[in-house]
């Protein structure tokens, strides 16, 4: 199984690559496999070093928050690693 959390473009070299922020960390991804422009300050989803898709801003910080309330749900105890759906069970309105 594959997870891909959202990364804001920070910035965008010569060789289409994007310095992108992933939750407070930084790293350096390949732009060349989205067929579309990418600009700072806009979403993408990354994998193995290469941006795959670009996505809505306001999709993107609505995920960003859910994967936040994880952590921070696994951290205090209110749910553990071993959880099969990760607390997300009791998530309402959200599909």
């Amino acid at each position: 199984m594959c997870l891909s959390i959202p990364s804001k473009v920070i910035e965008i070299d010569a060789d289409n690559v994007a310095l992108v922020e992933t939750l407070g960390v930084q790293r350096r991804v390949s732009l060349d496999l989205i067929s579309e422009p990418v600009n700072v300050g806009e979403y993408v989803l990354i994998h193995v070093g290469y941006a795959m898709q670009k996505i809505d801003t306001k999709f993107a910080l609505e995920s960003l928050e859910i994967y936040r309330q994880i952590a921070k749900d696994m951290d205090s105890g209110a749910i553990n690693e071993l959880d099969g759906d990760m607390g997300l069970k009791d998530m309402s309105g959200f599909n």
